[in-house]
This record gives structure tokens, C-alpha cells and sequence, in this order.
């Protein structure tokens, strides 16, 4: 006696179906989780760590001294003598720029972002050439997401370590300023404006906060951007490494070369990428050209403007290289 198969019947989806664009976040998440298993990025992240730990404790040793009185001398090591406290004062303030000041979080995003650009140019070809190189971006092509659901996640990805480095201390520095002491007004924009495009705006908090947001929104787009397309056309990491290298590392000395060795027009510093983010952040922050206290230097609107270039450059190679990718659906 034969029995009758069971056929096998799938239940309906019984959920609330959500939109495309949530198909970036499992590739963003896919992304980080490669450049949280890379040593590399453990140890660079343990350097920033130690430098945000240098800037913490060194507000903290600035409010105690502060606090102290101005005739008491203090043993700090690595001075031969007992300084003055308002000697101690001066050089946290005026030298190491500890004071809650522009200036304190230009100095620490410039340096954590420097931290940055190691462990990306390690990790662009894990992150996107190897889906060039091995076959895997038509995978990605073949499912119901397109290919700006990819270079959102990917870019999400790096957009995450940029600002696990450098914005959220930076955040925390500024949070930290503000609760030593009970200096709660530095939170606040009372008698503070916040100055764009020759426009005056009085907002309800510190405007260093919308800086520091600013900047890190700055160092997120171009280093995103930047490295998914030399990612997308170089592939490999030797390559790469030499790319980053030459943008970020030689064409500060070269510009630099030309304008302050040969006394050159200072456009010749549009060129350097670096430089060009170095002057919108700090004109975000405030600063304009007072942290340099350099004269040859661009102006910002112009560094600004040669950012978007370069990003708009990056976007529409993007575009057409993995528009030009062959998908079997």
C-alpha cells in the first residue's frame, strides 16, 4: 500500500515587510566585522586609545592644578625642578592646549585620524577589492538590492571606524571639559554663536559641539569615499598602500615644498587632500588659521569646494564600475 508524499508547504510571511534601503546594514555589518578581526586595527586602536587616555587624565591634572593655589609648587615628573602651579597652568593650556578650546579638539581629531588612515589603507582591499578580485560583488548584485544599497553599506562600514576613533572621544573629551569643576555653562551658547558663511547663529548649546560633528562628518565623507574607489581600482593592498601613501603622506611634503620652500602660489596646497580637510574642520571648529598661525594657506571656501570634487569624482566612478559589473539574476 503506497502512502500519499507529504508535499512540503512554506508558511506566509506573517511580519511587517520593512524598506530596500535596511539591505545596507547587513553589508555594513559583514564590513565592520572584517576590520574587527584584523590584529591591525586592535593595535592601532590600542595607540588612539593611549592618546585619548593622555588627553583625558591631562584635563583632569589641569583642573586639579587650577584648583590649587597660585604660590604652591608641584613635583611632576620630567621637570628637574617643583613648577609653580600657574607655571603648570601655562603649559597645559598654552602648550599641550588641555583647555576645552578649538584648538584642543582640532589637535586630537588631527591626530586620531592620522590612526585612521594606517588601518584603512591595510584594510580597503579586504574590505571591497577582494569582491572585485574574487567574484563576490555579483553575489551581492544577484540578491534584491542594488548597487547603492553596496556602496552605502561599505561606506557605513568605514564611516563607523572613522568616528569610533575620532568623533565619539572627541565627544567624550568635550563631555568630560564640562562636568570637571561644575562647569556646566561650557555646555551651554549662551552669549556663543555659531559663525558660517559670514552668518551669525545663536544656538542653545556650544557651538564646538556642532564642530567636532562637523569635522567628523568631513573626515567620514572623503575617507569613505576615497578609499571604496581606490579599493574598486587597485584591488590589491600593496597597491593600495602605495596610493594612500602618495595622497596623504607625499603630497603634504611636496605641497609644502612648493609653497613655504619656493615661496609658490598657496593654491599649490589645494593638492593635498589632508591639508584641504585640516582647514573645513577647523574653520567648523572656529579656528580659521589660528591653529597654524600660518598666512600660506588656501582659502577654505577653495579647499571645500576641492573636496566635493573629489568626492563627486568618487561617486560617479563608483557608479559606472560596478554598473559595468555582470549580474545573473
Amino acid at each position: 500500500m503506497h502512502s500519499t508524499p507529504t508535499l512540503l508547504h512554506y508558511r506566509p510571511w506573517q511580519g511587517q515587510l520593512g524598506g530596500s534601503w535596511r539591505l545596507v546594514w547587513p553589508i555594513a555589518r559583514v564590513s565592520l566585522a572584517m576590520i574587527l578581526r584584523r590584529k591591525l586595527f586592535w593595535i592601532v586602536y590600542a595607540l588612539s586609545l593611549t592618546l585619548f587616555l593622555m588627553f583625558f587624565f591631562g584635563q583632569y591634572l589641569l583642573a586639579w592644578a587650577e584648583s590649587q593655589s597660585a604660590e604652591q609648587s608641584i613635583n611632576i615628573p620630567g621637570f628637574r625642578n617643583p613648577q609653580k602651579t600657574t607655571e603648570v597652568i601655562d603649559y597645559l593650556k598654552n602648550k599641550v592646549k588641555l583647555n576645552g578650546s578649538p584648538e584642543t579638539y582640532q589637535r586630537f581629531i588631527n591626530l586620531q585620524a592620522k590612526m585612521v588612515m594606517i588601518v584603512l589603507a591595510m584594510a580597503g582591499s579586504i574590505l571591497v577589492g577582494n569582491d572585485f578580485r574574487f567574484g563576490t560583488l555579483p553575489f551581492y548584485l544577484s540578491k534584491p538590492l542594488n548597487r547603492w544599497h553596496y556602496l552605502i553599506g561599505k561606506c557605513l562600514a568605514v564611516a563607523a571606524f572613522v568616528n569610533l576613533v575620532t568623533t565619539l572621544p572627541a565627544l567624550a573629551l568635550f563631555a568630560q571639559y564640562g562636568m570637571l569643576g561644575d562647569n556646566w555653562e561650557y555646555f551651554l551658547g549662551e552669549g556663543k554663536s555659531l559663525e558660517l558663511g559670514g552668518l551669525s547663529v545663536t544656538t542653545p548649546v556650544n557651538p564646538l559641539l556642532f564642530g567636532i560633528l562637523g569635522y567628523g562628518v568631513v573626515l567620514t565623507l572623503c575617507l569613505s569615499l576615497m578609499l571604496v574607489a581606490i579599493a574598486v581600482w587597485l584591488r590589491k593592498t600593496v597597491p593600495m598602500i602605495m596610493i594612500w601613501t602618495t595622497v596623504f603622506v607625499f603630497l603634504p611634503e611636496f605641497t609644502f615644498a612648493l609653497v613655504d620652500g619656493l615661496h609658490y602660489s598657496p593654491g599649490w596646497r589645494l593638492l593635498d587632500i589632508w591639508n584641504n580637510m585640516f582647514l573645513v574642520g577647523s574653520y567648523l571648529l572656529g579656528l580659521g588659521y589660528q591653529l597654524t598661525g600660518d598666512v600660506n594657506q588656501p582659502p577654505v571656501y577653495a579647499a571645500g569646494l576641492v573636496l566635493l570634487v573629489v568626492c563627486a569624482t568618487c561617486l560617479i566612478y563608483l557608479n559606472l564600475r560596478i554598473r559595468a559589473v555582470e549580474v545573473v539574476r
